[in-house]
């Protein structure tokens, strides 16, 4: 199992230096990998995930870094993809795409005109994937779908090959989100009243990509969670036997301090 530490980008985390800092002693103090969540405004001070997202390349050697989750249907195909491609260069191949449909009454997304039913962000969503996937390649691409039209010559691809690994968000317990998972890198799992899910509903969600896989594909499996200290394992340890390949302590922006989100970082991951 993997360690990740997942903060909001806003609040006090709502500056680029700030988070750049983290990562670093997240690196330090043992850590696999540093999420952020990818949203315009919840709270002030905000700071543009891919912003932050430099800065913390720059400041880190090893660590993982990436989005959880970035709402595709909202963004712009192309810069996106262009985001992600020049990031994984910076970091030299360490970046992951955590990737979702969006929740459009959230204030950061309807506030600003993105709309539309799950059903057409869901399928928003599986094309621009597709469609990313093809500007990775270095390929033309001559794309004409049902939201997405596109006529360009190939960019230049990212360092990891065969492309920067995606991971899915789903919510538990429905099935398709699980199903579009399963045709990618990784499934970010949440539950209905919290990040995290239960083990045993870990279980079913590892259970239920598993099926539509080989069994020897590699495919990462995250766990949310709060842990007090290194020591404090026990959802940890029971996470892992789910199936969960990352367990990610995450900071609540509303009740959190920066003070408090770096002596927990400092104390390094669970030891399992």
């Amino acid at each position: 199992m993997k360690f990740g530490f997942y903060t909001p980008n806003f609040d006090f985390c709502g500056d680029a230096r700030v988070l750049a800092e983290l990562a670093h002693e997240a690196e330090d103090a043992g850590w696999d990998g540093f999420f952020i969540w990818d949203h315009l405004q919840v709270i002030e001070p905000a700071v543009d995930p891919w912003v932050a997202l430099t800065a913390m390349a720059l400041r880190t050697e090893r660590i993982r870094l990436g989005t959880l989750v970035t709402p595709v249907p909202r963004r712009h195909i192309a810069k996106l993809a262009r985001e992600v491609t020049s990031l994984d260069h910076l970091s030299n191949g360490r970046l992951i795409l955590g990737v979702g449909a969006g929740f459009p009454y959230l204030p950061d997304y309807a506030a600003f005109g993105d709309r539309g039913d799950a059903r057409q962000r869901a399928a928003k969503l599986d094309e621009g994937l597709e469609l990313l996937t093809a500007l990775w390649s270095g390929e033309p691409v001559n794309h004409h779908g049902a939201h997405y039209q596109v006529e360009c010559a190939g960019f230049q691809p990212p360092v990891q090959r065969p492309r920067v690994p995606i991971w899915v968000g789903a919510a538990w317990p429905a099935k398709r989100p699980l199903a579009r998972a399963a045709r990618w890198d990784g499934v970010v799992p949440v539950g209905g009243q919290g990040l995290e899910v239960a083990p045993k509903d870990l279980a079913s969600i590892v259970a239920a990509v598993r099926a539509q896989r080989s069994a020897d594909d590699a495919f990462d499996v995250t766990q949310f969670g709060v842990t007090k200290d290194p020591g404090d394992t026990a959802v940890v340890a029971a996470s892992a036997e789910a199936g969960a390949t990352w367990w990610i302590d995450y900071v609540y922006a509303r009740g959190g301090s920066l003070a408090a989100t770096r002596a927990r970082l400092r104390q390094g991951p669970p030891r399992l």
